[in-house]
């Protein structure tokens, strides 16, 4: 699979590093979400475990390295990520110290294929505070040819002593030309593209992501929502009911939050500005408070009549 733009000048980096012998034991793949942080750690574990790579570099894609890898089953390969409970009845929040010291043992191991290991942690920033020491321990006492790659959107999360121990391969937004020709690239219409890359903040993964589950269309219907809930043409409790009645509520704040914020930003008048700026940090305060065990309706429907023009001061207020 190709990489987008962005996500080749970051392999490119490391490629540098690789053949220049300065690749890193400990990297810190860092950046905002769907932007392939995960998929270049791949393909730059593929090109490590590959035994016949290609003349500039590349995986071959035919030995019997590639082959493990393309298959999931490497013996010199493993990802680290949330698994599952003791009752297996949902994932964990946490990755635990037992994950780590499984993965500390393994990297001690001699590689079965003679050369490279690669351990990549995913969501780095999910590791518990006890997980932290334990990986400190290993990323402090590296073994040639043994990499332990972190992956993760939140890299304030992980402790100074972790990140001071990693060399960091950073991920940024691209400029818009670019992440518009990537969009249109993957099929999308050059308008609609335009549209999500607008309201992704100039984030084409997330563009990508919306244009194609449907919530570019969720995000029309909230700006219509709130179009006619501002004419009084929408009953608030009534919308307030809909909003909330699937697992699409939280999504439809966040489109609720940056509508109003692109609607204050092109703003000459400043009581305006601020009545939006209250509401937008309103709605944010209520997004986290649906994951409690509040009246989701009726802390919404507060929002809606804020945003109606019945006070900003009650946005976010819930009853009950």
């Amino acid at each position: 699979m190709s990489l987008a733009p962005w996500q080749q000048r970051v392999y490119a980096q490391a490629c540098e590093a690789i053949d220049a012998g300065r690749l890193a034991h400990g990297i810190l793949f860092c950046g905002p979400v769907q932007l392939g942080k995960r998929a270049v750690a791949e393909r730059l574990a593929q090109r490590l475990l590959c035994t016949a790579r290609t003349s500039d570099g590349e995986p071959c894609g035919g030995c019997r390295g590639c082959q493990l890898f393309v298959a999931g089953t490497h013996p010199d390969y493993r990802i680290i990520s949330l698994v599952l409970n003791k009752e297996g009845t949902r994932l964990r929040t946490e990755i635990v110290i037992e994950q780590i010291r499984e993965l500390s043992e393994k990297l001690t191991l001699t590689p079965q294929y003679g050369g490279a290991q690669v351990v990549i942690l995913d969501p780095a920033d999910a590791i518990n505070h006890a997980a932290c020491n334990a990986l400190l321990k290993t990323l402090e006492e590296p073994v040639p040819g043994r990499y332990l790659w972190l992956v993760t959107a939140n890299p304030a999360r992980l402790p100074a002593t972790i990140r001071s121990r990693c060399q960091k391969l950073e991920f940024r937004l691209p400029a818009r030309d670019e992440a518009l020709a990537w969009l249109c690239e993957q099929g999308h219409a050059k308008t609609t593209a335009s549209e999500a890359l607008d309201a992704a903040r100039g984030h084409p993964g997330l563009a990508h992501a919306w244009l194609q589950d449907g919530s570019l269309k969720l995000r029309r219907e909230v700006a219509n929502d709130l179009g006619k809930l501002s004419k009084g043409e929408l009953a608030v409790v009534e919308t307030a009911q809909r909003w909330v009645a699937d697992e699409f509520g939280p999504l439809r704040l966040r489109f609720a939050a940056d509508l109003a914020l692109a609607e204050a930003s092109g703003l000459t008048d400043p009581v305006r500005t601020r009545t939006l700026a209250a509401w937008f940090d309103a709605v944010n305060r209520t997004r986290d408070l649906l994951r409690t065990t509040i009246r989701a309706d009726l802390a919404v429907a507060d929002l809606l009549l804020a945003w109606r023009g019945d006070g900003v001061q009650t946005a976010g207020r819930s009853r009950g």
